[in-house]
């Protein structure tokens, strides 16, 4: 397979994508966007600006762009323009994305050096999945006015810890001293001061591991909160669930609807939740925290029904590794306060780079490490910090391997959707033969559950009110 792909069929790049590169006498030719294309040939732009202006940046996707070494080049501290002011430009053009081509925008240009060492370039359209390759003399050509720099990390220089989870609590703890004024050797515990679980998470983890407990049992537990008997009561009767009748109470709910499993995990899901707040800073284009986390807890339930019988893990579980997969997330906000809307402008001008990249460049760690950490500090099920810990790995087979290749299939099964955040990244078929699913059966499961999307977001909702 060659690495580029010519396009013999449409879609093609925009008309006044086209007009622009005639107008500028660029030869260009049309190649479709592929897994197998050099990203240090792909030029990635970035629309930032501040109270000067704005400024549009260029560089390969092989690397992060740095908004702390731009703010050393330039002098100022740049940020990405914001989604209405973006899609309105982008509008007057009827383009869908930022092509890196200066001549497109009044704005200055400042362009990552890196970038002229690759004789052919790889351009952006403004039509998604159809990218124009042109040589390095041509796009040098249209930077007469732009200036160079180097402002970028290589990619390749950054090793997010994936495979050693062992050395977690020693890089968390390296990680918290470097960003706090606690330089002298404590307690993890003590640097992050987690605070405590609730009293309702704590009487529902014991109930989960008790062989004994019924529904009565998770019933008293669930009504002695007044906002989850609330909250459980209305996910019964929501249309999602399709219940016949009226739902007059928490065991109604529990009995005639949910079910035991569910409701036990979903209480534990939305008190756990509730020990971190949502961070009031997230970066643009986001999906909502809540609203990702259903939205992957029904698909991972989706994907569990699916598997064949012999292979399925705890349904329940899976359900709660759905739903708390991005935890770390929410501990990240709480640990580095003064530096997590750092994290957030550095995710905003990276969307080419799975947030593992961006967290390990700023901090030294990933959500995904200190994440699994908290599940195994509160006494969780080994299996769900393993989910966590290892879910960007597609390749992960080591112990409980299942949930984390559950959760791993599921986020990006809805990033090719757009839910989500990061790159659409591929779905191996070794991953798909691990949990006894075929790609056809994963998609037809996606499809489901995005037909109830509307009914989702009112759920998800309810998890973000006070």
């Amino acid at each position: 397979m060659t690495e580029v792909a010519l396009i013999d069929a449409t879609p093609h790049a925009p008309s006044v994508i086209r007009l622009l590169l005639d107008k500028l006498n660029i030869s260009f030719r049309e190649v479709f966007d592929a897994p197998g294309l050099s990203t240090a040939r792909k030029v990635q732009a970035v629309l930032l600006d501040d109270e000067i202006g704005a400024l549009m940046v260029l560089f390969p996707q092989s690397h992060l762009l740095d908004l702390n070494r731009l703010a050393e080049l330039t002098g100022r501290r740049l940020t990405s323009v914001s989604t209405e002011r973006l899609e309105r430009m982008l509008g007057k053009h009827s383009l869908s994305l930022l092509p890196g081509l200066p001549a497109l925008t009044s704005s200055p240009c400042l362009y990552e050096e890196e970038l002229l060492h690759e004789p052919l370039l790889l351009i952006n359209s403004g039509e998604p999945g159809v990218l124009l390759e042109i040589t390095s003399e041509a796009f040098k050509s249209m930077l007469t006015k732009a200036s160079a720099g180097h402002f970028g990390e290589a990619v390749s220089a950054i090793r997010p810890n994936l495979d050693r989870p062992n050395d977690d609590r020693e890089e968390i703890s390296l990680a918290v001293q470097a960003f706090t004024a606690r330089r002298i050797q404590q307690r993890l515990e003590s640097i992050i001061e987690i605070p405590p679980l609730a009293e309702t998470a704590q009487k529902i983890i014991r109930l989960r591991v008790d062989p004994n407990a019924t529904i009565d049992d998770i019933t008293g537990v669930v009504e002695t909160d007044p906002a989850l008997a609330a909250q459980v009561v209305s996910w019964a009767a929501s249309p999602y669930y399709a219940s016949p009748g009226k739902i007059r109470s928490v065991e109604d709910a529990i009995v005639r609807v949910l079910g035991f499993d569910l409701v036990i995990n979903l209480a534990l899901g939305l008190a756990l939740g509730k020990t971190l707040s949502l961070p009031k800073d997230q970066p643009q284009h986001s999906t909502p925290y809540w609203h990702q986390s259903i939205y992957t807890a029904a698909v991972i339930e989706g994907l569990t029904r699916a598997m064949p019988r012999a292979q399925r893990p705890e349904a329940g579980l899976t359900y709660l590794a759905g739903l708390l997969h991005n935890f770390g997330y929410l501990l990240l906000a709480h640990v580095f306060p003064p530096h997590f809307s750092l994290i957030c402008r550095h995710l905003e001008v990276n969307p080419h780079l799975c947030h593992s990249y961006v967290e390990q460049h700023l901090l030294g760690i990933s959500r995904e490490q200190i994440g699994a950490w908290l599940m195994r500090y509160w006494d969780m099920p080994e299996e769900l910090a393993t989910a966590l810990r290892f879910q960007h790995d597609p390749s992960y087979a080591g112990e409980y391997a299942e949930y984390p290749n559950l959760v791993c299939l599921a986020v990006r099964l809805l990033r090719s959707r757009g839910i989500g955040s990061g790159p659409d990244e591929a779905i191996p078929d070794d991953l798909l033969e691990r949990v006894g699913l075929t790609r056809e059966k994963a998609e037809d499961v996606v499809n489901k559950v995005l037909e109830a999307e509307v009914m989702l977001r009112e759920l998800a909702s309810q998890f973000s009110q006070p």
